[in-house]
């Protein structure tokens, strides 16, 4: 289940009681847990639990219980790859329990002011203080912690303007937040600084970082690989070399999605919450710097 940008209140109202949070091993001390929302990557050992997200607010008791399941050590951290409510919705829980958020500056700065997203018209209230990460950085941070060097950087702006990759160099695994969505079409959210360019600029560099043997946990979707990551670039690529030259010939948002220029790759990649059409608008948007308009004030 994906649930991307809607309000916090909107997300409150969605029944999520059904939902099974589960966990699978990609390492040793390693894991992922899924269940709505953006994937959740855990560092497990003697010295506690790092999380990397926590997916919606509903869901802090059933995230407790699987980690719970897997290791008695407390949670210590959770690290947001960016702002967006389904990877921070949890915040405010588990920071009231003590847990200490971290997160790129933007990160904050997004979750602390209301945000409208142009092409889903869409409003987000501001974070309540709570839910804001108290330790941000710009570059880079490490986590020494459970054996291994966990290594969170910020890349320019791609999903958002505010994401971080991390990566576990004992492990070799990789938690990419979304700017990967393994076997999707992802969401680009241009309003908050997004870029397709820099999508694929993200997914590249991390291309000639990992190994054939690498696990990487994506934002959304199943457990990839470095095969899968090509892949995913490969169709960025295409799509963006498909839609730039109606862009530059002015054609609209409109006409654009009429061309269907992503029709070869539609039956892939289009099953997920980004229809062809939702992709096509967004990447129009990043290459043509042209949002819709608000519909309200």
């Amino acid at each position: 289940m994906i649930l991307l940008l809607c309000p916090a209140a909107r997300a409150q109202q969605r029944d999520l009681s059904a939902v099974e949070v589960k966990a699978e091993k990609v390492a040793e001390g390693i894991y992922m847990l899924t269940g709505a929302g953006g994937n959740i990557g855990i560092s497990v050992g003697a010295d506690g639990v790092l999380l990397i997200d926590d997916q919606f607010a509903q869901l802090s008791e059933k995230i407790r219980t699987a980690v719970a399941a897997i290791t008695d050590r407390p949670i210590r951290f959770i690290l947001n790859t960016h702002w967006h409510g389904d990877h921070t919705g949890g915040n405010e829980n588990f920071a009231r329990a003590g847990v200490t958020i971290l997160a790129h500056d933007n990160v904050r700065r997004r979750l602390g002011a209301e945000q409208f997203n142009a092409l889903f018209d869409r409003r987000t209230p501001p974070s309540p203080p709570e839910a804001l990460p108290v330790v941000t950085f710009s570059d880079e941070i490490t986590f020494h912690m459970n054996g291994d060097s966990i290594v969170a950087f910020h890349v320019p702006p791609a999903h958002t303007d505010g994401d971080a990759i991390v990566l576990f160099a004992r492990a070799d695994v990789v938690h990419m937040g979304d700017c990967f969505f393994n076997g999707m079409y992802p969401v680009i959210d241009v309003s908050a600084g997004g870029s397709l360019d820099g999508m694929i600029a993200a997914a590249g560099r991390m291309l000639a970082r990992v190994s054939e043997r690498t696990r990487i946990i994506p934002g959304h979707g199943p457990l990839g690989d470095r095969a899968g990551l090509r892949a995913f670039r490969d169709m960025l690529v295409a799509a963006r070399d498909r839609i730039r030259p109606l862009v530059q010939a002015g054609k609209s948002a409109d006409e654009v999605v009429a061309a269907k220029p992503t029709a070869e790759l539609d039956a892939k990649w289009g099953t997920g919450f980004m229809t062809p059409e939702r992709f096509v608008r967004a990447a129009y948007a990043s290459l043509s710097g042209k949002l819709p308009a608000a519909s309200h004030p």
